[in-house]
């Protein structure tokens, strides 16, 4: 009996294994779908194009040009004449050769970037003659092009991922582009978009022959946001241009929005040599330049003594101490500032007896000493006196990166009591031994951005707006890119600074600054420049600077000049800023010989002089 069942047992056993098997092999697993399809369909990257990027007057500072791959599927190329289709690339046969077996040791099947980046020149010749190259198709894509050639350091430019990217951003995959630098990579996620996909079903000899599935797979690209920057096309242009042949930094704010308009750093670049299969060839050449060092963003990143210009934030907060008052007059005895270890020249007449307005505008180095120093000792304890008067320059976004949305930046330097401490052991340093602070030299360090900063702040009264890059964009926090910070000098006080600032351009060491029908506040600099050589301490030609704001009321632009072995500073950085506050407020410069000094004014002599480039190998 049992004979009888069990041969049709195991048969129905059998036949329910192979049933469930097969259920699992083509309804639950896909896997062996996924293969077949992956052998069976092409898939073809759709790139969107990158957002274009607007001047705050709508002028197009960023656009598109067209570019285009050329892809290879290995299994699919024959045979074909290596020396004729890298003549029509214009590539060298060798690289043709490598990107060929690299594509095939990559795989077989898929689709490679063959040769990358081909112009639209060399695209409208291979176009006719792609017939001849079996396995081989072109990828539309779209790079970067800057009409005007300017703001190298502030938009920054685009390039291949490479092996850190792949492994750092699962979005990217080989022969995408990515943002470098300044805007380009900071608002990366916003200008690249989504790139999207269409599939193309192929033939058994691996032939595309036609859409898969009618498209209703494909994924089309999602558009990028395109950005508006804060950066004025016009006074940017102009400031690059009046900083030709000099070394330095403009910054230049709108104080009640704190938007920036204008970030240059002399010597720049033409960002469309980062632009195509040149540049990597471009960015080492670039790279290598150590000496005048292009590349380096002198505006967010050199960090200077901050010279006379800081002054004014001794003053300020002397004022908010009660150590100085209008009335206050020191006298310069013998023509300079004399404390134990600290001799400090100082330009006023011998015996002149200064006020805080006069001191301002006249620059007296014995007035800002007795000052500071004033502050220092105020309850007895320079180390308490120094933690008091930290508190209040940090107040201003000194010692901070201060959080503008670009990648790059220096805090700078302000010192404090654990510094000194260090250096003269506690109990061993006093006012007299850190005076230097009082004119900006010493130990304090400050980049250009920041000293515009602190200058739109005196502008404002009392406080300043988070120096910000781009204008609109609906993807900003704009609680954190806006925000309002209130320095700790109550606002009564600055208008007796406004006021001293004011004399300087009308009757004080930047007359040069002065501006017909514009009341133009502003502080000279003239920055002692130091390096060491073979261990030893070696000055160079001093630095230029000026700070200023204009109009006196209501101001609406606030700036830094920074001049490079500038010798003084109404010589460079005080020209240099007036006429930009000119060009920017009236649309026109009047002062043509001004103009035409500048323009055609050079310091590559000084650069050119042994070491003169060394002190930023202290100071980066």
């Amino acid at each position: 009996m049992i004979r009888i069942y069990f041969l049709p047992f195991i048969a129905i056993l059998v036949s329910i294994i192979f049933l469930l098997r097969l259920v699992n092999l083509q309804i639950i697993d896909s896997s062996y779908k996924l293969l077949s399809d992956n052998n069976a369909v092409f898939e073809q990257t759709l790139y969107p194009e990158r957002g274009l990027i607007f001047d705050r007057n709508g002028k197009v500072l960023v656009s598109n040009q067209s570019s285009y791959d050329l892809m290879g599927i290995p299994e699919n190329i024959s045979a074909f004449d290596t020396i004729e289709l890298s003549n029509i690339l214009k590539v060298d046969k060798n690289l043709l050769i490598d990107n060929l077996n690299k594509a095939k040791n990559f795989s077989p099947k898929l689709p490679s970037i063959i040769i990358s980046q081909i112009s639209k020149e060399i695209n409208a010749v291979i176009q006719e003659k792609i017939w001849k190259y079996d396995g081989f198709y072109l990828q539309k894509k779209s790079i970067r092009n800057y009409p005007n050639a300017i703001g190298a350091n502030i938009l920054g430019y685009v390039s291949e991922v490479n092996k850190n990217d792949l492994k750092k951003f699962t979005y990217y995959q080989s022969g995408d582009l990515i943002g470098r630098q300044g805007i380009e990579k900071y608002y990366e996620n916003d200008l690249r978009g989504t790139r999207g996909k269409s599939f193309y079903q192929k033939d058994r000899f691996n032939r595309v022959i036609g859409s898969y599935e009618n498209g209703i797979f494909d994924i089309p690209p999602k558009n990028s946001n395109n950005l508006t920057l804060t950066i004025d096309l016009d006074i940017q242009e102009y400031g690059e241009k009046l900083m030709k042949n000099k070394w330095g930094g403009i910054v230049a704010i709108e104080p009640k929005t704190g938007e920036v308009l204008a970030l240059v750093s002399a010597p720049s670049y033409n960002p469309n040599l980062l632009v195509g299969r040149e540049r990597s060839k471009n960015y080492s050449k670039l790279s290598l330049d150590t000496i005048s060092k292009p590349l380096f963003d002198r505006g967010l990143q050199a960090q200077y003594s901050p010279g006379s210009p800081f002054k004014t934030i001794n003053a300020l907060i002397a004022l908010q101490e009660g150590t100085i008052n209008n009335k206050t007059i020191f006298q310069c005895n013998e023509g300079h500032y004399y404390a134990k270890g600290m001799h400090m020249e100082c330009f006023c007449p011998k015996g002149s007896k200064n006020n805080l307005l006069k001191a301002i505008y006249k620059s007296c180095n014995t007035f800002f000493s007795n000052t500071y120093r004033s502050i220092i000792d105020k309850n007895g304890s320079p180390s308490d006196g120094l933690e008091t008067w930290n508190k209040y320059v940090k107040s201003f976004g000194l010692g901070d990166y201060l959080g503008y949305d670009l990648p790059i930046g220096k805090t700078g330097f302000i010192p404090n009591s654990n510094y000194y401490d260090y250096w003269y052991n506690k109990d061993g340093w006093k006012s007299s031994t850190i005076v230097s602070n009082a004119i900006g030299q010493g130990e304090i360090l400050a980049t250009p951005i920041q000293m515009a900063n602190i200058t739109a702040a005196i502008a404002n009264r009392g406080y300043f707006i988070t120096p910000h890059f781009v204008k609109s964009n609906k993807l900003i926090d704009t609680k954190k890119v806006y925000e309002k910070k209130i320095t700790l000098i109550d606002s009564i006080h600055y208008e007796k600074i406004i006021e001293g600032m004011h004399q300087v351009t009308e009757r004080g060491t930047a007359k040069v600054a002065k501006i017909q029908n514009i009341s133009v506040c502003g502080k000279t600099g003239t920055i002692e420049n130091f390096t060491k050589i073979k261990g030893e301490k070696v000055q160079l030609t001093d630095h230029s600077i000026f700070i200023a704001f204009a109009p006196k009321e209501n101001p609406e632009v606030a700036i830094c000049v920074f001049v490079e072995n500038g010798y003084w500073g109404a010589r460079w950085a005080a020209p240099i800023a007036s006429l930009i506050i000119e060009k920017y407020l009236t649309k026109e410069v009047k002062r043509k010989w001004l103009e035409k000094k500048i323009l055609d004014g050079s310091l590559l002599n000084e650069y050119e002089k042994p070491y003169s480039g060394t002190e930023f190998t202290i100071n980066e």
